[in-house]
């Protein structure tokens, strides 16, 4: 096993203990509190998570769920505050930690050691044939840059990649740079994640993006939580749907594994919430098989069909289907032709539950379908998405309140750098727009998404590779295929706070910038800035860091872009990048010249609670080529496992975001101590002979390959049987880089097949 990916030193025996039944309470703000004493000081740390999701404060760095209009001065939950604790540590690492370690000697350390060293304060660079890193200054670190990628024999020979954590004003910079040097290689983290949410939604009916705001969750009678484990990933969302549950709203919860979110809530900012059992959540639990999504929608939308039928046309919204839709009759065929025997094998969910929740539906038009990675990282994610909007089009239940798509984004502005720009496949009208506003012609040709920049890396094609952002490597599938690919780059560029895995595999000379976080204020030429960032609902709002910085070394990500581009392209272009980031307004007013939805961007983001972008679907108009929504048919996945392989899907602990290990606990889960671990079914362990704390390594075949992953500890579970669950990143390596979803290339995290091998077998 490759060296970086040995088992992380910090795991003895892991402690298994029963699962939690509820989720926050007085042990979460008991974790908030241990959080934030450790990494930030007590009081120090209380006084930076007063300005969390503030109206004059910062957003939090954490999940893209909305902030309400009316705020309490704790707007934040356990793992933003986690999140917050992470960037605002008092804890550094200097140029003196990188002359002690060696690279190798920082690559044998786990993911979680670190991050623990603290926050980054100077410049790093790894030159070819180094050992170690040592301080660069920063005209140093352009001037590298700007040689590295002015010798390519051609732009499209640089990636460019983009983490949800950058700001609107960052990100829409960086496009801009990046096309005017010549490529659309502009991958980013959303083509691993809510990629399949955005092509299937665009397909349908005509935005990339969800339907709903808060408000319609106050009016919503049936929530659809799906593929979503809200109580970890998105905690905030937990109080909003309590308040739907208080308003009478049914919660149905559809997912592999029971999660402690979806079965009570103990509100931490309600004395109930701390003296009582709190408040019951999902009022149904379906839990369906890994990637049986597909059809257990299926079924839903027979048996939808079945009772218009029994009603004379008092279920579906017959009047919405023939004025605003195309391809009912062909989509209705094909569900009343799908067997029950099929859709209740492949779903794992009786006739009977099946016509429960089809029962909900069928009463109500204020129906909310909220999704996350469990329907996007599958091979038919996009048919998984366009599945439950197919129901949404039968009841009418797009453009109207308390109803409508609720895609869950992951992490704080990943729809936004969506929205200013960052895709490797821009439309036309788009480019016209920069064209016109620059006067130049921006590359027409598609480029590359991040597993085809991993692809082309790997092959020799791509020299240089930029990361504003993120930990690519943990991020990414395929471990070790993706390390290789790096280390074939020239030059690996990354625009990073704290330490990652990304960082010690490099390509031959490799670069650590650091730059500002978000709870840090930023001081330009012309006073203090701020930026903007979107939400999930597509809410447009500002974000002004308070914290003295880290370092007096550091950058704001918008001030490195601009050197970067002043370096590379110095006046080559009409624009001076140097004197928009003395005014973050000036950029603003770039933004909305070429964006449309941006109208006054300058005056309305310093409005309290910002402003929400234009969203045709929200409005009932769906702009696809016919005008009308599309319903779209889908057959349904059999996944062919030999006998002893298991369906694996990749999750999050309640100890992580994303790829930043907080701890080695999963509270919920009843896991302490390590994070090597495998969700099995326990009857499915008893038929091997595995008992809890037993340890199997993880083997998967796929396309001629195979991929290993060791010294995993058995955790018997409430989980379907063939189906087994693990952490990422520590089971990326096991993700084939050539196994993703159809039309969105998003790796197919979600299911992967593997063996559970004893290490002596």
């Amino acid at each position: 096993m490759s060296e970086t990916h040995r088992t992380p030193p910090e795991e003895s025996d892991v402690r298994i203990e029963a699962p939690a039944d509820s989720a926050a309470g007085a042990r979460s703000v008991r974790s908030v509190m241990k959080h934030a004493k450790e990494e930030m000081g007590l009081f120090r740390g209380l006084r930076v998570l007063s300005k969390v999701n503030q109206q004059d404060g910062f957003d939090c760095p954490g999940c893209a769920w909305p902030d309400l209009d009316r705020r309490s001065a704790f707007e934040y939950c356990e793992n933003g505050a986690k999140a917050v604790a992470e960037e605002a540590t008092i804890k550094r690492v200097t140029p003196e930690l990188f002359a002690r370690h060696s690279v190798e000697e920082l690559g044998a350390q786990s993911d979680y050691w670190l991050g623990k060293r603290g926050r980054i304060t100077h410049p790093m660079i790894l030159r070819a044939g180094a050992t170690h890193y040592e301080p660069i200054s920063w005209d140093g670190a352009f001037a590298c840059i700007a040689e590295a990628l002015t010798s390519l024999d051609t732009p499209d020979e640089a990636a460019f990649y983009t983490s949800g954590r950058t700001s609107n004003e960052a990100a829409y910079l960086y496009q801009l740079f990046v096309r005017m040097f010549g490529t659309n290689n502009l991958p980013d983290c959303s083509n691993m994640c809510h990629e399949s949410s955005g092509v299937g939604l665009s397909e349908v009916i005509g935005v990339s993006k969800g339907t709903v705001t808060l408000e319609d969750f106050e009016q919503a009678e049936v929530i659809v939580i799906i593929g979503q484990n809200p109580g970890t990933n998105h905690p905030r969302m937990l109080s909003t749907l309590e308040a739907a549950k208080r308003a009478g709203a049914r919660l149905v919860h559809v997912n592999p594994l029971p999660e402690a979110g979806m079965q009570r809530f103990k509100h931490p900012q309600e004395v109930t919430g701390w003296l009582s059992t709190g408040t019951k959540m999902a009022d149904h639990f379906v839990q369906v098989q890994i990637n049986g999504d597909v059809a257990l929608l299926t079924g839903l939308a027979r048996r939808l069909v079945e009772m218009d039928d029994e009603s004379e046309g008092s279920v579906l919204d017959r009047r919405f289907i023939a004025e605003r839709t195309d391809g009912f009759e062909e989509f209705k065929d094909a569900v009343q032709s799908t067997d029950w025997e099929t859709i209740c094998r492949e779903s794992g969910i009786s006739r009977e539950q099946i016509d429960e929740i089809a029962g909900l539906l069928a009463g109500t038009q204020r129906i909310i379908f909220c999704w996350a990675m469990g329907l996007t990282q599958h091979e038919n994610a996009v048919a998984n998405v366009q599945m439950l909007t197919n129901i949404l089009l039968m009841k009418g239940a797009i453009g109207r309140p308390g109803a409508g798509a609720c895609p869950v984004r992951g992490h704080s502005n990943v729809q936004g750098d969506r929205t200013v720009g960052i895709t490797p496949r821009p439309k036309a009208a788009f480019l016209d727009a920069l064209a016109e506003r620059y006067g130049f012609e921006p590359p027409r040709d598609a480029g590359l998404d991040t597993v085809d920049a991993i692809r082309a890396m790997h092959a020799g094609a791509i020299k240089v590779f930029f990361a504003l952002g993120g930990n690519f490597l943990s991020a990414t599938p395929d471990t070790d295929f993706t390390a290789d690919a790096l280390k074939r780059c020239d030059l690996t560029v990354h625009v990073s706070t704290k330490l990652n895995r990304a960082h010690v595999v490099t390509g031959r000379t490799a670069l650590i910038l650091p730059c500002l976080g978000r709870t840090e204020r930023d001081e330009q030429a012309l006073g203090e800035q701020f930026v903007s960032v979107e939400n999930s609902m597509g809410i447009v709002h500002a974000s002004c860091g308070h914290l003295e910085p880290a370092s007096d070394d550091l950058l704001s990500e918008p001030a490195i872009v601009a050197g970067i581009a002043d370096a590379v392209l110095g006046s080559k272009f009409d624009v001076r990048w140097l004197e928009l980031i003395e005014d973050y307004d000036r950029i603003r007013e770039e933004i909305e010249v070429v964006i449309p939805g941006f109208d006054n961007y300058v005056g309305r983001v310093r409005e309290p609670n910002g402003f929400y972008l234009p969203n045709p679907a929200r409005e009932g108009r769906f702009e696809t080529p016919s005008g009308r929504a599309l319903f779209t048919v889908h057959p349904i996945p059999e996944p062919d496992l030999a006998e002893d392989e298991f369906m694996m899907m990749t999750i999050r602990s309640h100890d992580q975001f994303n790829t930043t290990i907080y701890g080695l606990d999963d509270r919920y889960r009843g896991i302490y101590g390590g994070r090597r671990v495998v969700f099995v079914n326990e009857d499915d362990a008893a038929e091997r002979g595995l008992s809890a704390g037993d340890k199997v390594d993880l083997v998967g075949e796929y396309n001629g390959r195979t991929r290993r992953a060791d010294g995993f500890t058995v955790i018997p579970f409430a989980i379907p049987r063939k189906c087994v669950a693990t952490y990422f990143p520590e089971a990326n390596v096991l993700v084939p880089h050539d196994k993703v979803a159809a039309k969105s290339n998003t790796p197919a995290s979600k299911s992967v097949a593997v063996r559970l091998v004893r290490p002596d077998g």
